[in-house]
């Protein structure tokens, strides 16, 4: 029995011997490739803007409507809390719009 136990622990001490230790804090390396990257003339897009007329017009449209929507539900002063509100809102979304990515 003891010499069973005693060949096994033999085989498990050269099996734990053979395998190399984990360090701690090791840098893993990593392999790096490098590709071309063709462009397709056809891919290629330009930014459109918008004209100052435009920007006017959605600013002053959002103002209108709000202003038109206040005024029903407040009166005149809910009028000017609506149109301030509606060129908020108008002025934000021009902004987030603004650049359109057009193809040439």
């Amino acid at each position: 029995m003891r010499s069973k136990l005693l060949v096994s622990f033999i085989i498990l001490d050269s099996f734990l011997v053979g395998t190399p230790a984990p360090r701690q804090g090791g840098v893993q390396q990593h392999s790096v490739h490098y590709r071309r990257v063709h462009h397709n003339v056809h891919d290629r897009y330009y930014i459109r803007h918008r004209t100052k007329l435009q920007h006017a017009k959605i600013i002053g449209g959002t103002a209108l409507k709000g202003a038109s929507v206040g005024g029903l539900i407040g009166g005149p002063p809910g009028s000017a809390v609506g149109a301030a509100a509606g060129a908020a809102a108008g002025t934000a979304y021009d902004l987030k719009t603004r650049k359109v990515k057009a193809p040439r």
